[in-house]
């Protein structure tokens, strides 16, 4: 969701959150006094363990004392991340933390505890052995609930045959065993359920097995739990480096980071789309776009600036790739001559993203790739620009008639992304000098033609994730165009002021971070790479 869009509210799809029913209400409450009766049970059979008499081993096992978790002293102890346990650590000592993913024991003297880090894990065996591991500890091990947080200590080993159901090809032999936080017995959703992937429970189908599905629902219901499953932990880093790669390189072509306020005192885009507030007897609105302040900063000399903040939409967006709240990235600079400038940084930036993902983020790739599988996403090294005509011209040979002076509506955008991939072999491309009409107030005009403007969509796989323009920096003119957009020109007066002192030709761009991460992994819904989605029904957690 580009922070540029305009304020027209999209065709209303299928949506996928709904609100809670009483009766599924009445399911919740009850699932939670089940987990807490289960949860009291299982600390009496923890506590039970612990009180068995005369276990000469008692110290390396047990419950972490709330005391011992606040921060008393600095022990000096060292701890190994579960992504470094290697072979080179073969017959070393460690320590490690992280959640007890599986627990299964093999009779009363022996027992199999797989550790999660940060999504590797790492096979801990516990065996029965005078003066290093009791029974009573073995007992103590099998009782704890999964995902809660362990701490072991032990000796790296190297088994002979591969490991399985592990990310680490070695194994811990345990001496020491502490539970720092229990979690209840009976989780909402079992992680393993939450990583599954479609193919498998089709697969699953079709032998006559029926495994559980979590649809998305229920997910975001439970988010911190969903968050834990591989695949989201690969989605998230992957929006961390685009992020990171967004800001890095914009760095070193010259640009300024900047923070504008997210309170306005008008609309930034034009329409209705805005949520509305009191500010101190003032009436207010949360921006639905830096588009104002950031143009401003030019006017103030900073000639290439960049942010990276919060956007708000108050449509009544119900699609796969719509949200209220979600993060932009934008940019603006002073142009020269032409307002390609500003598409040669689109072009350079994320060809440049593309590349430095598929370099450096494979595991998460891979991981993404298990659960929802796709294809790497096809860009060529200097990106396809067509103007709009040339679009509905393509779109129009095809048997898709188009308004000319119109906007594509979100089928032709995808049949124009099959037919560009079709024919050039990329999905990634821009499609420039659209009809005027449906830009923002702020768009400049074409000069040999004022029905079309100096402005630019980019899309991936058919979908626009940029939105993009040269901007019109006389005064009048912008008086003239925020008017006929329905904008009260009153509010934005201070914007308007910032070009009677005097303003360099200027373009800009705003991409939403969710939905690049969506369609470089060709994922179905904005939801999945969103953190904590808000949408029209959802505000929790």
């Amino acid at each position: 969701m580009s922070s540029e869009e305009g304020s027209q509210n999209p065709p209303a799809e299928e949506n996928s959150e709904k609100r809670l029913s009483k009766k599924e209400l009445a399911k919740l409450e009850r699932q939670r006094k089940r987990q807490e009766a289960a949860a009291a049970s299982a600390a009496a059979a923890v506590s039970a363990v612990t009180l068995e008499a005369d276990d000469a081993l008692a110290a390396n096992y047990g419950e972490v004392a709330l005391n011992d978790l606040q921060s008393k002293e600095i022990s000096g102890k060292k701890w190994t991340e579960v992504k470094d346990l290697t072979d080179e650590l073969k017959d070393k000592v460690v320590l490690i933390r992280g959640r007890a993913q599986a627990i299964r024991a093999v009779g009363k003297k022996m027992a199999f505890v797989v550790v999660r880090e940060r999504g590797f894990t790492v096979q801990c065996v516990l065996t029965v052995a005078p003066d290093l591991v009791s029974p009573q500890m073995v007992k103590f091990t099998t009782s704890l609930s999964r995902e809660s947080i362990v701490d072991i200590e032990g000796v790296v080993s190297v088994p002979g045959q591969p490991i399985t159901g592990a990310s680490q090809q070695v194994e811990i032999q345990v001496r020491k065993l502490y539970c720092v936080n229990k979690a209840i017995p009976l989780l909402p959703i079992n992680i393993e359920d939450a990583a599954r992937s479609d193919v498998e429970i089709e697969k699953a189908l079709q032998a006559g097995e029926q495994l559980v599905r979590v649809n998305q629902d229920t997910r975001l219901n439970f988010r911190v739990l969903d968050m834990r499953t591989p695949t989201n932990q690969g989605i998230f880093r992957i929006q961390c480096q685009v992020e990171n790669i967004f800001r890095q390189f914009l760095l070193s072509e010259g640009f300024v980071g900047i923070h504008t306020p997210k309170l306005i005192a008008g609309s930034s885009e034009g329409g209705s789309a805005v949520f509305r507030l009191d500010y101190k007897g003032t009436p207010a609105c949360l921006a639905q776009s830096p588009q104002l302040h950031k143009q401003m900063t030019i006017c103030g000399d900073f000639g290439r600036v960049f942010e990276i903040g919060p956007v708000f939409r108050a449509e009544d967006s119900f699609t796969h790739r719509h949200l209220c709240e979600f993060t932009g990235l934008d940019v603006e600079m002073e142009i020269k001559e032409h307002y390609a400038e500003v598409m040669d940084v689109v072009d350079h930036l994320f060809v440049t993203m593309f590349d430095s993902l598929n370099e450096t983020c494979s595991k998460e790739l891979e991981a993404i790739n298990r659960q929802y599988p796709f294809e790497r996403l096809k860009y060529l090294r200097k990106t396809l620009r067509l103007t709009f005509e040339e679009g509905v011209q393509m779109l129009k040979e095809a048997g898709v008639e188009i308004d000319p002076l119109g906007d594509l509506n979100t089928e032709s955008e995808r049949k124009l992304g099959q037919l560009v991939l079709e024919k050039y072999g990329t999905e990634f491309y821009i499609l420039h000098c659209y009809p005027l009409a449906v830009r923002p107030f702020y768009t400049m005009p074409c000069y040999d033609n004022p029905k079309y403007s100096n402005s630019f969509d980019v899309f991936i796989r058919g979908e626009e994730i940029i939105s993009g323009a040269q901007r019109v920096q006389v005064p009048e003119y912008l008086t003239e165009r925020a008017q006929a957009c329905g904008i009260d020109v009153k509010t934005i007066s201070t914007y308007i002021d910032s070009f009677r002192y005097g303003a360099p030709p200027h373009g800009g761009f705003g991409v939403g971070l969710e939905r690049v991460v969506m369609l470089f992994c060709a994922l179905n819904n904005i939801r999945k790479t969103s953190l904590f989605p808000r949408d029209p029904q959802r505000i929790a957690p």
